[in-house]
């Protein structure tokens, strides 16, 4: 998870340096520097994910063994051990997922100033549109091409931006990618957080049932002791009744 922060903040320095380049070339070893980090993420990731289901299907074996079927304690406490790690998995996703629409939103605004700082004349929302989706920039420099004053920063900022689009696609193919080994590594954590869950909750439910069947028994004691205090004083009222009875017709005392 640590390789995974450092991954994270290289590239969100690399999309910073990216911000103030003017030159292809200084365009295209940036892009290089954030093809590397991607790629090293998705490895990482893949690697995290291999061992987590390595260790769910462990989970699954070690309930074959008596004490330690689904729901008991040490089910419970296998399955819990890897819900912090896939939490912070679901925390890196949302922080990629954040880059990559920063990283579209940003390139979008660099355009905008790249394109008014050559040709002093801000361009619209549909030119902008059009040089994103198709990386040419000709028509929006095409006046200042035609002058000889600044010829060269204008050939420079064409090339320059043909390198940020075609680096900003491999880039954005490449977040895709990692986002859908993020979006299956979401899925795994989804499906064990529901089982863990669903044995709380069921262990929860045995308990209540256990509380509900003690009270009940607690109640059934109570009412049979009280039973036999009543037996006992119906018996001794009946004793001294049947006593009095007897004496009265044999009269001893006579």
């Amino acid at each position: 998870m640590e390789q995974l922060t450092k991954n994270l903040k290289k590239l969100q320095e690399a999309n910073e340096e990216s911000k103030s380049v003017t030159k292809a070339s200084a365009m295209r070893n940036i892009k290089k520097r954030m093809d590397r980090e991607i790629s090293d993420v998705g490895k990482a990731v893949c690697a995290i994910k291999m061992k987590l289901e390595e260790v769910d299907r462990e989970n699954v074996e070690n309930r074959k063994k008596p004490g330690c079927e689904k729901g008991t304690a040490v089910d419970r406490s296998r399955i819990s051990m890897t819900i912090p790690l896939k939490k912070k998995l679901k925390d890196s996703m949302n922080d990629f997922q954040k880059l990559r629409q920063s990283i579209q939103n940003e390139y979008r605004e660099v355009i905008k100033k790249r394109v008014f700082t050559v040709t002093g004349t801000a361009p619209t929302e549909e030119m902008i549109d059009e040089l994103i989706e198709t990386g040419d920039s000709e028509k929006i420099f095409q006046k200042a091409i035609v002058g000889e004053n600044g010829r060269e920063q204008v050939i420079d900022a064409m090339e320059e931006i043909q390198e940020r689009n075609d680096a900003i696609r491999e880039i954005e193919k490449k977040m895709l990618e990692l986002q859908q080994v993020f979006v299956d590594m979401e899925i795994l954590i989804k499906a064990q957080g529901e089982l863990l869950d669903n044995i709380e909750s069921q262990v929860a439910i045995a308990i209540n049932h256990i509380e509900n069947g003690v009270d009940a028994l607690e109640t059934t004691k109570s009412m049979e002791n009280k039973s036999r205090k009543c037996m006992t004083i119906v018996i001794f009222v009946l004793v001294i009744f049947v006593s009095m009875v007897a004496l009265t017709i044999l009269k001893p005392w006579k």
